[in-house]
């Protein structure tokens, strides 16, 4: 199913419509402020996996990654040190992943690394949805680098090519090409990783 949802103001009855789909183990495609991501209720195991399995990633070798609506959401997932949250304090919302120490409350199929990836991007829609939730959205970017581009930014080739993995694809305009910068927060020496979208503010 495609939804068309305004990022400047998310209509609640779509909105809603997306978070039934996530509560029941739903896959949505959605926008972020980078790139278009595929992801589920980041509780929802059995959809993490499944995720994992489209993506081809094993979560026991990678750092997965999570979508929170705001600061005050983080610390129930990750630990995080006052640098940290300083840090993120002065970057978010914003194109980054900051990968901190899990904390008890993620389901075990994130502790295998004993690190996630923390997102809260600039993006309406998103937040919304996490909001509405209850619960953080796992988020893995569609973008792939043999790919054409099309099939990665226009919401309507996405729908095209993802319609039968995903079980909502939401139309909220043309997507980025540029990945998040990922900013390493294991420990107070905190390195960026990866440079994408985005400038680190100190």
């Amino acid at each position: 199913m495609l939804i068309k949802i305004y990022p400047e103001n998310p209509h609640p009855k779509e909105i809603n419509r997306v978070v039934d789909a996530l509560r029941e183990g739903g896959l949505v495609i959605y926008p972020t402020d980078t790139v278009y991501a595929i992801g589920c209720d980041a509780m929802n195991v059995r959809a993490v996996e499944k995720i994992c399995q489209i993506k081809g990633v094993n979560p026991q070798k990678s750092n997965l990654s999570i979508i929170c609506y705001d600061l005050s959401d983080i610390s129930q997932y990750a630990k995080v040190s006052n640098t940290a949250f300083k840090l993120m304090k002065k970057n978010l919302p914003g194109p980054f992943t900051f990968i901190l120490p899990t904390s008890n409350e993620l389901p075990k199929i994130y502790k295998n690394k004993k690190e996630v990836g923390i997102r809260i991007p600039d993006n309406a829609i998103i937040r919304e949805l996490v909001h509405n939730l209850g619960n953080p959205v796992m988020t893995m970017s569609i973008h792939n680098d043999d790919d054409i581009i099309e099939y990665s930014t226009d919401p309507e080739l996405i729908y095209e090519k993802y319609q039968d993995l995903a079980d909502i694809v939401i139309d909220g305009g043309y997507g980025g090409i540029e990945a998040s910068t990922i900013v390493d927060l294991t420990t107070d020496e905190f390195e960026v990783t990866r440079q994408g979208k985005g400038e680190l503010i100190y």
